[in-house]
């Protein structure tokens, strides 16, 4: 009956120690229709940022120009100038699970799996989703929103000014 109790007692520490967390971070970014002569779909970055050090935790996703001849699309992606200094130039691209085309005008709706990729890893607790936006012959924006992994709560909501419109971020 010991050893019973003692397998027990370490099974439930092991579990303890371990984050065990099974929520998704649900995102939706409006890309603005914007009124230019010369309109291009931004590259945008996604990412979460540590707020004590601004350092990135993980990047959840880069949508640009992949398919653009001889991969010249990605000598554009250090315009999104934060997010390339945290994390972008050490990655290589495309990046599987990451990488994606760029998008239209409207509201984009993500869902990013506990389970995978930056998440994965990730200890409960207080972080920013950034969104940094560049465009070729535009503008340069970035959005953070607050949110706190961990436990499940209310959407989180910050709103851009030129090439971005609102960030919205819930765990789920």
């Amino acid at each position: 009956m010991k050893s019973k109790i003692s397998l027990l007692t370490f099974a439930g520490a092991a579990v303890a120690g371990a984050p065990a967390l099974a929520a998704d971070l649900n995102v939706t970014v409006e890309i603005p229709r914007l009124s230019v002569a010369e309109y291009h779909k931004p590259y945008v970055s996604i990412w979460i940022e540590n707020p004590a050090d601004a350092s990135a935790a993980g990047t959840l996703a880069v949508w640009y120009d992949a398919d653009n001849k001889e991969d010249h699309g990605a000598k554009w992606l250090k315009d999104m100038r934060q997010w390339w200094r945290k994390a972008g130039r050490e990655m290589s691209f495309p990046a599987d699970g990451i990488s994606g085309a760029t998008r239209a005008p409207g509201p984009q709706k993500l869902v990013f799996a506990g389970s995978k990729g930056a998440l994965k890893a990730l200890k409960p607790g207080q972080y920013n989703l950034v969104v940094e936006a560049a465009r070729e012959v535009g503008g340069h924006e970035a959005v953070r929103v607050p949110f706190s992994w961990g436990k499940p709560g209310k959407p989180a909501t910050a709103k851009g000014s030129a090439e971005l419109g609102a960030v919205t971020v819930s765990v789920k």
